[in-house]
């Protein structure tokens, strides 16, 4: 019977195994078209005006896409498992808050950093307790914890606004390196471990396997449970993580900082080929769809277009890329 059991729990890892590699084809693929169509739209914006290619622009897009890519990663991750994260904005809006807080009082930005990033760490680990240990669905889970966290925000704030931090804490939003703006340099570091966890460890194969089939992947061995919290809880970092990106750019924090971030991030990781459905996607993909809805409003911005437009352009782009890619998740059946 021990031997039964052995084989069968085998027999699940390699399935799992078999099945994140496919995915894995797939979304090579899927990467490589939503790349070639931002580098048709850079051709595009480079023939219509003069000042895309100019440095300033590129180092512009680069940082702008940095910092939607480090609010969309995490929750790329949960969107694997067929969830999704509504508190994203909420959560970094109270950990730039508090962190802005630590550091005024303290006048050190390494517990400025580690309260931002402890601050988003426990509400992604809250939400992923509210989805698995009470079964919320993620949605309504999320869209709770979003509601609690701005009225607690706007409560601890009263209004007011801190601003003044420390010059070493200001580098690492507005600061460069050899050129480079540094939160490029975060944004790779993070790119480089997100894609070596989803399609590299049996972590990230199981997170594929959630996604695809929950009760397929449960009796194949995997402890859904755990992972849906690990995927909840990285995805709350990540967002603690782009509230200090944000606190070191505009160098001040308010009630309202958060506000219009979570739509922008789920939108980049739609665009980016992530599947609502779950199990189809890549954290690399979620950096192309970041790049590409930061190049349309970048493009619009250039060519003068009223900004009032860039909401209806973004939400036809996220209709299209769940379309096609509704298309292809049928076709595959």
């Amino acid at each position: 019977m021990n031997d039964d059991a052995m084989n069968k729990n085998t027999k699940g890892d390699v399935d799992i195994a078999v099945r994140s590699r496919l995915a894995f084809s797939s979304n090579a693929m899927q990467a490589l078209y939503r790349l070639l169509a931002a580098t048709l739209l850079c051709a595009v914006l480079a023939s219509l005006s003069d000042v895309f290619l100019t440095e300033n622009n590129i180092l512009n897009v680069l940082r702008q896409t940095a910092l939607l890519f480090l609010m969309a990663s995490g929750l790329t991750l949960v969107i694997l498992t067929a969830g999704l994260d509504l508190s994203v904005g909420a959560n970094i809006a109270l950990s730039a808050c508090l962190s802005a807080s630590v550091m005024k009082a303290t006048g050190s930005a390494s517990l400025g950093v580690a309260t931002g990033i402890g601050c988003g760490t426990f509400i992604g680990l809250a939400n992923g307790v509210l989805v698995t240990a009470l079964r919320i669905p993620s949605f309504i889970a999320t869209y709770g914890v979003m509601w609690m966290l701005t009225g607690l925000t706007y409560f601890y704030m009263g209004g007011e606004t801190i601003h003044g931090f420390p010059p070493a804490f200001r580098q690492l939003g507005s600061g460069y390196l050899l050129g480079i703006p540094m939160p490029v340099y975060v944004m790779v570091l993070f790119l480089a471990i997100g894609t070596f966890f989803a399609q590299r460890t049996i972590w990230g194969q199981q997170v594929y396997a959630i996604g695809a089939n929950p009760v397929a992947a449960r009796l194949s061995g995997v402890p859904v449970h755990s992972r849906l919290v690990l995927v909840y809880t990285v995805s709350g970092a990540m967002a603690g993580l782009a509230s200090l990106i944000i606190l070191a750019r505009i160098n001040s924090a308010e009630g309202d900082i958060g506000e219009n971030l979570t739509l922008p991030a789920i939108a980049a990781v739609l665009v980016g080929g992530t599947s609502l459905f779950g199990g189809s996607g890549t954290v690399m993909g979620t950096l192309i769809g970041a790049l590409i809805l930061t190049l349309v409003l970048n493009g619009m911005n250039l060519l003068q277009i009223n900004a009032s437009w860039q909401p209806l352009v973004t939400g036809v782009i996220v209709l299209v890329a769940v379309w096609i890619s509704t298309l292809t998740r049928q076709s595959g059946e």
